[in-house]
């Protein structure tokens, strides 16, 4: 089983910028890639973006050249540094630990985008 711990959201105005921070402890070796979820009020939940194991990438056309994903390994860690941010990214944001059969979720975090 693995266990995530977000952290980093918060209140911010329109074009401002937040990094996402979820770190993965317990059976690491089960995760083949780690992603970030949004799930914005009265929408269904999304993919935001996508990291696998050997460094692939890939995002969402709403937050492509906007947002990054990235990780340090040594830290178990996942960031997500979301810039120009929109009133639209307004959504909690969960990390999600992808194996080959399971898929392991964190808590979540808010993220309130003010125009």
């Amino acid at each position: 089983q693995v266990q995530l711990v977000e952290s980093g959201g918060g209140l911010v105005q329109a074009g401002g910028s937040l990094r996402l921070s979820c770190q993965a402890s317990g059976s690491l070796f089960r995760i083949n890639a780690m992603a970030w979820y949004r799930q914005g009020p009265g929408n269904q939940r999304e993919l935001v973006a996508a990291i696998t194991n050997d460094g692939s990438t890939n995002y969402a056309v709403s937050v492509k050249d906007r947002f990054t994903i990235s990780r340090d390994v040594a830290k178990s860690t996942v960031y997500l540094q979301m810039n120009s941010l929109k009133p639209e990214d307004t959504a909690v944001y969960s990390c999600a630990a992808v194996g080959s059969r399971t898929v392991e979720w964190g808590q979540g975090t808010q993220v309130t985008v003010s125009s």
